[in-house]
């Protein structure tokens, strides 16, 4: 099969194609999949430059997010038959490829039917943003009917579902993006405050929005200084989830003294570690996500498509940060 290998650790030139052997079910609860396209993440990013930096041995081919078609299913691989249309989130990891290939092996309980209504391109752009957005909001803090909330990086793969899902929540949606035509986008997927933080404090923005209250949640994508910062933009006994990791200079005083409690979320752990029951939970939240798009009430944006062959372009582009929603590969 064509993919893209890594063969060592750098930049998106060490991304190149190759031909590899077929991939063969080893499990019953395999689907081996045709893959027709592949999402393309930031965490691919961060595994091309640093794989030592993740719990289990990557291996040479990246990509978690994928959407294609069903060539063989085990015997254990419950619902799912030769020709079903997938969507999915299989991480790689150990000797399990990652899904920059034409075909892929994929538990069948990460995968869920494709929407009827998008694209293999925009199914495949789903699933990791869907799930890390779910499990933040729904799973570490649980977000209510009429809290106000601040989610960062709203125009980015992870922050456009977010303020969607917050929004479905009846919630009210504050977001920082980084330019106006990111904030026109935010707006449009039901942002009611928008704050373009490269030209305003953010803290003090989010204060003025709440009446010096405070948000009740914050949503961090972004990690670092913007994590650190955040603490003060919420409400005394308030929640903050972040994906990131904080750094050592991360001053405690304000969550502290405001009793806050801090969440993580970092979606790829139930591959990583071989939590069944929270790989079936995401393979459920893609089947809740699946009925959501294909009723108008979940969308996912698509700003790029490029060929397989132009994955190191792909990663080059994610870097910049210009584009919006998610970036996307297309395998066929």
């Amino acid at each position: 099969m064509k993919a893209i290998v890594m063969n060592a650790p750098g930049g998106p030139e060490v991304l190149k194609p190759e031909t590899l052997p077929d991939p063969k079910p080893t499990r019953d609860t395999d689907l081996l999949v045709r893959v027709k396209a592949a999402g393309v993440n930031p965490v691919d990013t961060k595994m091309r430059a640093k794989p030592s930096g993740y719990p289990a041995p990557l291996p040479p081919v990246l990509g978690c997010d994928g959407a294609g078609v069903v060539e063989v299913a085990g015997k254990a691989a419950v619902g799912f038959k030769p020709g079903d249309e997938v969507f999915y989130c299989q991480c790689p990891a150990g000797e399990r490829l990652g899904n920059y290939a034409q075909y892929a092996l994929v538990d069948h309980r990460l995968a869920a039917r494709k929407p009827k209504s998008l694209s293999f391109e925009q199914a495949a752009a789903v699933p990791l943003v869907l799930i890390t957005a779910w499990e933040a909001l729904h799973n570490r803090v649980e977000i209510q009917s009429g809290q106000k909330i601040l989610i960062h990086a709203g125009a980015g793969g992870v922050g456009h579902m977010a303020i969607q899902l917050a929004r479905l929540a009846d919630t009210e949606v504050c977001t920082t993006v980084g330019s106006r035509e990111k904030a026109e986008f935010a707006r449009s997927l039901g942002a009611n405050h928008v704050i373009l933080h490269k030209q305003q404090d953010f803290v003090q923005a989010t204060l003025d929005w709440t009446g010096g209250r405070g948000v009740d949640v914050a949503f961090d994508t972004v990690g670092g200084k913007t994590l650190a910062q955040t603490f003060a933009a919420v409400r005394y006994y308030g929640d903050v989830v972040t994906l990131l990791a904080p750094g050592p200079e991360l001053e405690w005083s304000v969550p502290r003294v405001r009793n806050q409690r801090l969440s993580f979320e970092l979606m790829l752990i139930p591959v990583f570690f071989g939590l069944t029951d929270a790989m079936r939970h995401q393979g459920e939240i893609l089947r809740r996500g699946a009925e959501l798009m294909d009723h108008g009430k979940l969308h996912v944006h698509v700003d790029t498509v490029l060929p397989l062959a132009q994955a190191a372009e792909a990663h080059t582009l994610l870097a910049t940060g210009r584009s919006m929603g998610k970036i996307v590969l297309a395998v066929d």
